[in-house]
């Protein structure tokens, strides 16, 4: 079992409100106007995300010593790279419901709000069923195995809102506007209160957050089973990857390996945490580079691949018309 940092519930208030104030400031006095964001502003705030992350990981190295800040770092890198693959998803989910440039960030932090708090009450379970029954460690890197070589295998992608229970439900529950209503979740249908095309987009990255989740929290327990480390980590990568999409989404098209990286970062970390039964380690430092020699081997690939074969894909033929 790794050390736990001495801190209290202060130490969580501060920085949840701290993390809060930041994204109020976002939304309601840097993007106040509903607008498109250009790739300069998402390319600024990414770097002011990972700047405060270094900042944050700078202040854990000198308050708690060396351990504790290269579990933060090697947790920060591991959740914002697994979070990469999420934002391929979301462009699938904002492309399939053909949501405007102006509204998808306004998706995004209400996203990102309530990730905040899924993850804060996974992570609190997850810490306290590996604190009371450390045996499930190894349970959870098998886990990571198999997710890892489902991802490493699947060729099914797409977006499929009928399979989505969320979903589902909602639309049993509630009327669905068939038109957007501005950057409005809910709107008014036939004198009824309604969802908008918009609050469904939102239902959909939320659970996808929810089941890539499922697969980042338990990879941060092969570094650490600090809960202050794991939350703040977490929160910096989820923070910085609202961000980050607007970076990445034009250049979706130069990471085709990447997908493979990830699922190797999944099998690795996976296998870290299972050899633990046999009182094999690796060390943290260690971890940390061969995540990072991973993610650089799959963006090298990808941005090679794409110099030489800029059309991965050959596009669809049209459907023929049909007959009068």
């Amino acid at each position: 079992m790794l050390a736990v940092i001495d801190t209290t519930v202060w130490h969580y208030v501060a920085f949840i409100g701290a993390v809060l104030l930041f994204v109020v400031l976002d939304l309601f006095v840097f993007h106040r106007k509903t607008h498109a964001i250009t790739f300069n502003n998402a390319l600024m705030w990414t770097t002011i995300t990972v700047v405060l992350a270094l900042m944050f990981w700078g202040w854990i190295w000198w308050k708690y010593g060396k351990i504790p800040g290269n579990e933060f770092i090697a947790g920060y890198v591991i959740e914002l790279s697994l979070s990469m693959d999420n934002v391929f998803v979301i462009a699938l989910i904002f492309g399939y419901f053909r949501v405007p440039n102006a509204y998808q960030h306004r998706v995004l932090f209400f996203g990102f709000i309530d990730a905040l708090i899924m993850r804060g009450i996974m992570i609190a379970i997850g810490v306290a069923i590996v604190t009371r029954f450390h045996w499930v460690l190894y349970g959870l890197g098998a886990f990571l195995i198999f997710s890892g070589l489902k991802m490493l295998f699947s060729q099914e992608e797409g977006v499929h809102p009928e399979r989505n229970p969320v979903i589902k439900l909602a639309q049993r529950l509630f009327p669905v506007a068939s038109q957007y209503d501005g950057a409005r979740f809910f709107t008014r249908l036939n004198g009824r209160f309604a969802l908008t095309p918009l609050a469904i987009v939102l239902l959909m990255v939320e659970t996808t957050d929810l089941i890539f989740a499922i697969d980042s929290i338990p990879a941060i327990f092969v570094v650490t089973q600090d809960p202050y480390i794991i939350f703040t980590s977490n929160i910096f990568a989820i923070l910085g990857l609202r961000s980050l999409y607007f970076v990445l989404v034009g250049m979706i098209e130069y990471f085709r390996y990447l997908k493979y990286g990830l699922a190797l970062v999944l099998v690795f970390v996976g296998v870290k945490m299972f050899i633990e039964i046999w009182h094999i380690q690796i060390s943290t430092g260690t971890s940390l580079r061969i995540v990072l020699g991973i993610l650089v081997v799959s963006i090298v690939a990808s941005l090679i691949a794409a110099r030489f074969d800029p059309h991965p894909h050959p596009p669809e033929e049209p459907e023929p018309p049909e007959k009068p």
